[in-house]
Parts: structure tokens; C-alpha cells; sequence
């Protein structure tokens, strides 16, 4: 679905302008409605409506008795917040989630697949690094998840 890396720019207002690339498919998938929400590494995570709406459901489900499923609740659902892609293709970021992300005016959107990830782009460019240099400097292990995938 959604891929590739993209630098953007915020306007004055916070607007994020999707790349035309994303727009059709975004405006098939929900009609430009889509949900924002923080991320523990600091980012953003933007999904179309029902990609959010699917994910919402399976975390409500869980046990909010388990105190580390109860701070992932608290932490996507309590911040998740509705925005509407406009004609000319923007969202509008609130500003207390730009502030937890610390994104001012230069950003990057990277695309998850069925989501994406906004970032300021100093925090981009240094995670980048050490995420290259960490997976360098790995010690080969895979997760049970991926030792059936073929890259």
C-alpha cells in the first residue's frame, strides 16, 4: 500500500501536504479520513480510517488489566485524533501532537504499508543512522515472526 520515504514540509499552520502519489489511494481506502496518533519512538502514526479502526478494535479487546496493555491504550488510543485530507491534499497535524513529536517544519513520511510514520527530520536522519548501524552490528538473531521471510 504505502511506501518509500518523503521529505516534507509543515506549513505555518501545521498542514502536511500527502504526496499526490498517496492521495488516490488514501481517498479509496476512506475518503481522505484518517487518524493521528504518537508513536513511542517519538513519531507520528498516520492511518487511513478503516486501517485505524481495525487496530483500535483488536487493542480495545485486550485485557486493560495488564498494566503494559493498558499503557499502550492509553498511549495510541488517548491520542489518536481525526483528520480530514483536504482538496489540495493536506492534514492538519494538531499541536500537541506535533509538539510530542517534535516536528517544526521540515518532516519525513515514511510509509508502513498500511500506515505511515511522520517524523521530524533531524530525528529521522539520526535514528536512520543508528537503525543502520545496529542492524551492522547485529548478532544475527531474528524474531520467530520473520524466520520464515525471504527478503
Amino acid at each position: 500500500m504505502f511506501r518509500g520515504v518523503s521529505a516534507l514540509a509543515l506549513d505555518g499552520k501545521g498542514r502536511l501536504a500527502i504526496p499526490a502519489r498517496h492521495r488516490e489511494r488514501i481517498m479509496e481506502l476512506s475518503e481522505g479520513q484518517m487518524v493521528v496518533t504518537v508513536d513511542r519512538d517519538y513519531c507520528l502514526l498516520l492511518y487511513p480510517l478503516p486501517e485505524w479502526e481495525s487496530l483500535e478494535r483488536k487493542l480495545t479487546q485486550l485485557s486493560s488489566l495488564n498494566p503494559t496493555i493498558r499503557r499502550l491504550q492509553r498511549l495510541y488510543i488517548g491520542h489518536a485524533t481525526d483528520v480530514d485530507m483536504d482538496g489540495s491534499g493536506r492534514i492538519l497535524l494538531p499541536q500537541p501532537l506535533r509538539e510530542f513529536a517534535g516536528l517544526d517544519r521540515r518532516t519525513v513520511l515514511v510509509g508502513q504499508g498500511n500506515k505511515f510514520e511522520i517524523w521530524d527530520e533531524d530525528r529521522w536522519n539520526s535514528n536512520r543512522e543508528l537503525w543502520f548501524q545496529e542492524e551492522a552490528e547485529g548478532d544475527g538473531e531474528l524474531p520467530a515472526e520473520l524466520e520464515g521471510l525471504s527478503l
